[in-house]
Formats: structure tokens, sequence, C-alpha cells
């Protein structure tokens, strides 16, 4: 469950980042929500991976 925290707590870390891309246009909160973003799907390919060796060692 840890990094079921860690993938909350990185998407919820990026909403201040997202709504000054989205709302104020602010260029420099794109870039942070583009490298968040990457992150979060280094993240969940980490955890597809650690779930597939799980699932097939049980």
């Amino acid at each position: 469950m840890k990094k079921f925290e860690e993938l909350k707590n990185l998407v919820m870390g990026l909403e201040s980042d997202f709504e000054k891309f989205y709302d104020k246009k602010n260029n420099a909160a794109g870039t942070r929500v583009r490298k968040g973003m990457q992150e979060l799907k280094n993240m969940a390919q980490d955890i597809r991976v650690e779930v597939q060796d799980i699932k097939n060692k049980g």
C-alpha cells in the first residue's frame, strides 16, 4: 500500500500546477505537469511489474 500512497501524493502534488497551467496559462507549470506525469507513468509501470511478479509467484 506504500506505493499507492506515493501515487496519491504525486497526483495531489500536481494539482496546483495543473490549475496554474490550464487556468492561468503558466508554461513553467506545464513543464512541471509533464515531468510529474512522466514520474507517474514510471511509477505505474513499476507497480505493474511488481504486481505481475507477485501474481506469478503465488
